[in-house]
């Protein structure tokens, strides 16, 4: 890409590819009326023609609206006919760009770049589709006017460490063991005993139940794809995740841009050492693969591990996390009888970590300095047996971390030497 500002526009396949799963669900609904023999009207193949020209016209005038280039600082992308929409990202602002492969793009050899914004302009900006190569090359040069560098006629990627890949065996079996497929086997199990008994009500079972199936088997699909071939890196410019099935993703967690972190321990993991780690980046992020939405997303840097790869991964994200915890008072058990055996938590000058959860155990720890506000709660049954609890907000709204029922008095000591850490935190980074 030519630094000056000169407008480029995406490749004249993008429409295609955006449209790829609109696509796909249209074939579905008229494939019957295409196979010999079957009844169609004149009027009705007149129709879908139409519609199909309509559709190929609106992606091509979509494509020739569009066009984007770099103004100084600044990534400048404009579209639309009847209303003309001009977008600025400043670049200094981006937090990460991440290289994104639907699989019609791969089949094509394309990829669309995902630009994360910080500050006032949190969200993200889209390039979608440039070829593989020049996605590359883009994202490079764009990272490197950001960090204010100068841009090399050749932007190579900068070398990186491998720290964990996850086996497809250990992901299967996380799958296997996790609660949308043991729902789905508990559904099954019901519907095969009902219709032993009668299969008039069988069938009134499943009737009711397919859409939850659907769903279970939908979740079960999207965590297969979107963990599968996962690999974590570590490089200058923070953690580099890829991973992906039929749709591939290449994100950068950078350095002191996670919000909080989460670690999982399911019910049926525990006895095999598995874990799930979480990542909470601040900002609105795809849930991955095209035409889904953006919403804020907790990202898997480990979808299952052992807890000593969490725990490595842990060091590499937050390297102060704190390891000492203290448990709440006994009386809190009347409170939360399932929980209470998994409540603790613990700070430093840096961080602040707790534990709950009730089947799966839970572990969320929070750096000081993104903590946003800090409440403290009591509910009828806490001020009965004098407890409190301490909610630490921060701007990911992802992960929730609580202090939870400590007793009132502690509670209240707590959180006024925490108001303090989090001030002096924010102070030693640079922030008022």
């Amino acid at each position: 890409m030519d630094p000056a500002a000169i407008w480029h526009r995406l490749l004249p396949l993008s429409p295609v590819i955006r449209a790829g799963r609109l696509f796909v669900g249209a074939v579905i609904v008229f494939a019957g009326t295409l196979l010999p023999g079957s009844h169609t009207t004149e009027s009705g193949a007149i129709t879908r023609a139409v519609i199909g020209v309509v559709v190929i016209a609106f992606g091509v005038v979509s494509w020739l609206v569009t066009r984007w280039r770099v103004e100084g600082n600044d990534l400048r992308i404009e579209t639309g006919l009847i209303r003309r929409s001009s977008l600025r990202f400043p670049l200094p602002q981006i937090q990460a760009i991440d290289v994104v492969r639907p699989v019609l793009a791969r089949i094509f050899g394309l990829a669309e770049l995902r630009l994360r914004m910080g500050g006032a302009t949190a969200g993200s900006a889209r390039l979608a589709y440039l070829t593989a190569s020049h996605a590359d090359t883009v994202r490079a040069q764009l990272l490197a006017l950001a960090r204010g560098t100068a841009i090399q006629p050749e932007t190579q990627e900068s070398p990186e460490r491998v720290l964990v890949r996850l086996p497809a065996g250990r992901l299967i079996g996380s799958l296997i063991l996790g609660s949308p497929t043991v729902t789905v086997l508990v559904m099954a199990g019901a519907i095969a005993g009902a219709a032993a008994l009668s299969p008039r009500a069988a069938i009134g079972i499943l009737s009711s139940s397919s859409a939850i199936a659907i769903g279970m088997v939908t979740v079960i699909w999207r965590r297969l794809n979107g963990a599968y071939n996962l690999t974590v890196a570590e490089a200058h410019d923070g953690l580099r995740v890829r991973s992906g099935l039929l749709d591939t993703t290449a994100e950068t967690i950078p350095r002191g841009r996670v919000q909080a972190v989460r670690m999982v321990e399911p019910l049926l993991w525990r006895p095999l050492g598995w874990c799930r780690l979480e990542v909470d980046v601040a900002g609105r992020q795809h849930r991955g693969g095209e035409n889904n939405p953006e919403r804020r997303q907790l990202r898997a840097v480990l979808p299952v591990g052992s807890r000593q790869e969490a725990e490595s991964l842990l060091a590499r994200i937050l390297p102060d996390a704190p390891r000492e915890r203290t448990r709440p008072p006994s009386r809190a058990r009347w409170k939360a009888p399932l929980r209470f055996h998994n409540l603790s938590w613990g700070h430093n000058e840096r961080c602040a970590v707790t534990t709950t959860g009730r089947l799966a155990r839970i572990t969320s720890w929070v750096p000081l300095t993104k903590v946003q506000s800090l409440r403290l709660v009591q509910g009828p049954a806490q001020r009965g047996l004098r407890l409190a609890t301490i909610y630490l907000d921060t701007a990911g709204h992802s992960v929730h971390a609580a202090i939870r029922d400590r007793d009132a008095d502690e509670a209240r000591e707590q959180l006024g030497e925490l108001t303090v850490l989090c001030r002096a935190a924010r102070t030693a980074q640079g922030f008022r």
